[in-house]
């Protein structure tokens, strides 16, 4: 009985330590929004925009990328080519955020699988744009959704053409050159 518990615990341990090797586990922590902090896609400080933020970890990577929206942020993490290495996505729970105008810098941010969105909605985000807003809760979510229009979604079911801002002659035709047909929703 000793020899199996033996070959197990070496098992269990040797399977951990390949799990840390894989980074599978080594997860960021979210960080601070600096305040020269710049966006990824727009080049622009985060802190002169209004709206919801988020920042990305990959892998080799000590900083996050950040993102003056958060539709930006998603939409980088379904470009092929782009955001093949995340370890870590964070979002603003705007439902604890101090203002629209300045969410604070800290201690509000939750995993971008944990939030729901409000996509659709009248607010504008970061450069001005329509944003998709994150929320901890659904209850959060819907009650945003109810005073400003819009719908809710989990990460996985925002659908392409939300984030896209398009020309609507050709945004199908765009979308499927950059995602591939079997993404639009």
């Amino acid at each position: 009985m000793t020899s199996i518990f033996r070959v197990g615990s070496a098992l269990i341990f040797l399977l951990l330590v390949s799990a840390c090797e894989d980074g599978i586990g080594d997860i960021p922590l979210p960080q601070a929004l600096p305040e020269g902090a710049v966006g990824t896609y727009c080049g622009m400080i985060l802190t002169e925009h209004a709206g919801p933020k988020a920042q990305i970890f990959e892998k080799g990577r000590s900083e996050p990328l950040w993102f003056t929206a958060v539709r930006d942020a998603i939409t980088y993490t379904r470009l092929p080519g782009e955001g093949q290495s995340v370890v870590g996505f964070y979002v603003h729970d705007m439902a604890r955020a101090s203002s629209w105008e300045k969410p604070q810098s800290e201690g509000i941010w939750i995993t971008a699988d944990a939030a729901f969105f409000v996509v659709g909605s009248n607010r504008l985000g970061g450069m001005g744009m329509p944003e998709t807003v994150p929320f901890g809760t659904v209850e959060a979510a819907e009650t945003f959704a109810e005073k400003y229009g819009g719908h809710v979604f989990r990460l996985t079911e925002i659908p392409v053409s939300a984030l896209l801002v398009m020309d609507t002659d050709n945004g199908d035709k765009i979308a499927d050159q950059h995602f591939g047909a079997e993404s639009q929703k």
